[in-house]
């Protein structure tokens, strides 16, 4: 049996007047093409479903033709509703700056997470797709990442990208607030912290290795 992988992704696209954003397309591609080619078989899902559109910044002259080709994959995605969580070993969040927006309140996501969490599946995130685990919390009221050791874009490098103003929060400092053990690498390095079945990575360059931890650990 092929193992199955829930990818969740982001619909928000708007962050100021004029200035879009959306999913990055990098840390989609990097981790669906891991995942399929390794015989997963992926489902791609969203809050709203249908289109999940790439931040038009993840794309350049230079992203490779790869890349491009799994656009076609956040065309139509499934509406998280339809989902549950018995279907799949192990549940993604990609990042994106629209991830900050439609998946730090979606109660679907937050029961999700805690059903993959405590039936001892892979929760792994990289970049801004731990925002989706903020809200989440175990059956015993606590956030799920409390006392967990985690990683995801830091402050400095926020900082760097110029939109912390215009954020609902930041992400290194939501996870400290509610209780996780953050470990930074240096900027724009990759990195990974896996917890026990929690696999989170720090930001666009981490997504492969993040991938690659997932794949370790469904075998």
């Amino acid at each position: 049996m092929s193992k199955k992988v829930l990818m969740v992704v982001t619909n928000h696209t708007k962050l100021t007047e004029g200035k879009t954003t959306g999913i990055w397309l990098s840390e989609f591609a990097e981790a669906y093409l891991e995942f399929t080619k390794n015989g997963y078989s992926v489902t791609v899902a969203s809050p709203l479903g249908g289109l999940s559109a790439p931040d038009p910044g993840s794309i350049a002259e230079d992203t490779p033709q790869e890349f491009l080709d799994t656009k076609k994959q956040l065309q139509n995605t499934v509406k998280l509703d339809t989902v549950t969580h018995d279907a799949y070993d192990a549940i993604f969040l990609p990042g994106g700056h629209g991830a900050m927006f439609d998946l730090p309140e979606n109660k679907k996501l937050q029961m999700l997470l805690r059903n993959f969490y405590e039936a001892d599946k892979i929760v792994a995130a990289v970049c801004h797709g731990p925002a989706g685990l903020v809200g989440a919390t175990l059956s015993n009221g606590q956030p799920l990442v409390a006392g967990k050791r985690v990683n995801a874009f830091t402050n400095s490098e926020e900082e760097q990208t110029g939109l912390k103003p215009i954020l609902p929060f930041l992400l290194e400092s939501k996870l400290r607030d509610l209780g996780a053990i953050f470990v930074a690498a240096p900027n724009w390095t990759s990195h990974v912290e896996t917890d026990g079945h929690l696999i989170t990575g720090q930001n666009p360059q981490s997504t492969v290795a993040v991938a690659q931890a997932v794949i370790k650990k469904l075998g």
